[in-house]
């Protein structure tokens, strides 16, 4: 959309967009399937009488989240269709995004797939209340339910997220301290040292989407995962290499073969180890890592 445009729909349309996103990125975990619900929100709020809207931030907000809410339904089939676990699409984010903690934790791999468990109302009531800071009755209106359900939903979604989320915050500095120990070992091809870095019961994650190759189920525990991420990059074909990045608002690795991007490794640390790891290489998931996306709750 051009710079100039004066149209007052397109005008907020434009500087909400960012937050539209991230609304729709984190109800679904597809950055694809958000963008596919901006266009629909797009084609709803131009057919809206801007005169009758006291609040256009929230209206907007309502129709990406009814959207979502219907787009959430036809990714559960397709989920369920999935080859190997399926992980969050991960996006390319400026390192300021790891600066707004709260942010950062929402979007991170390891809370966007707690946020799976939940049902697709849960789910957006969840990220509208606690990420956003949207009120009940503004919420209500986007999931058509009454202020009081929404309070009961907030609070039974809560509990819910709090009984599985990581059990502590961990700075975005001490990740990448722990994520520099990792990639050395995984470049030099220490096994010892690998494991050094890995938690006790740690589990990995791969998505191929059978596409690329990749573990078909959770991989647990520190020797099981080590070797296989010292095996995995020996086997590469071609020159290997890995690049820390900002994904998802936190340190990650991008690993690259002949210079092209195979694969996102994100990770979840606990005390100074590694405790999740989340490789993500199915390729219809990795076109937002050449660009940095913008996230934004405001």
């Amino acid at each position: 959309m051009s710079e100039h445009v004066t149209d007052p729909a397109t005008q907020a349309f434009v500087a909400h967009r960012g937050l539209l996103f991230t609304v729709a990125y984190e109800m679904l975990g597809s950055a694809a399937d958000a963008e596919d619900v901006l266009q629909e929100t797009w084609l709803r709020w131009g057919g809206v009488d801007l005169e009758q809207v006291r609040d256009q931030r929230a209206y907007l907000v309502r129709i990406t989240t009814r959207q979502a809410l219907n787009r959430l339904r036809t990714l559960k089939r397709r989920k369920e269709a999935y080859v190997g676990p399926w992980l969050p699409e991960p996006v390319l984010t400026a390192p300021d995004v790891a600066d707004d903690v709260e942010l950062a934790e929402s979007v991170s791999m390891a809370l966007m797939l707690v946020l799976e468990t939940l049902s697709p109302t849960e789910r957006a009531v969840f990220v509208l209340r606690e990420v956003f800071g949207v009120d009940y009755e503004e919420i209500a209106a986007a999931v058509d339910k009454s202020s009081a359900a929404v309070r009961q939903i907030a609070h039974r979604a809560r509990r819910h997220v709090d009984a599985r989320r990581p059990r502590e915050a961990v700075s975005a500095s001490r990740t990448r301290t722990v994520l520099e120990s990792f990639q050395r070992a995984v470049e030099t091809g220490d096994l010892q040292g690998l494991m050094d870095v890995l938690a006790p019961e740690v589990v990995l994650l791969s998505d191929g989407g059978g596409i690329k190759q990749a573990a078909r189920r959770p991989v647990v525990g520190v020797d099981k995962v080590a070797r296989f991420v010292i095996g995995g990059s020996g086997k590469a074909a071609g020159t290997f290499s890995t690049h820390p990045a900002t994904v998802n608002g936190n340190p990650a690795l991008l690993f690259r073969v002949h210079g092209e991007i195979d694969g996102v490794m994100a990770v979840r640390v606990e005390g100074d180890r590694i405790a999740g790891l989340y490789y993500v290489r199915n390729p219809e998931k990795l076109t937002r890592i050449g660009s940095e996306t913008r996230l934004t709750v405001r």
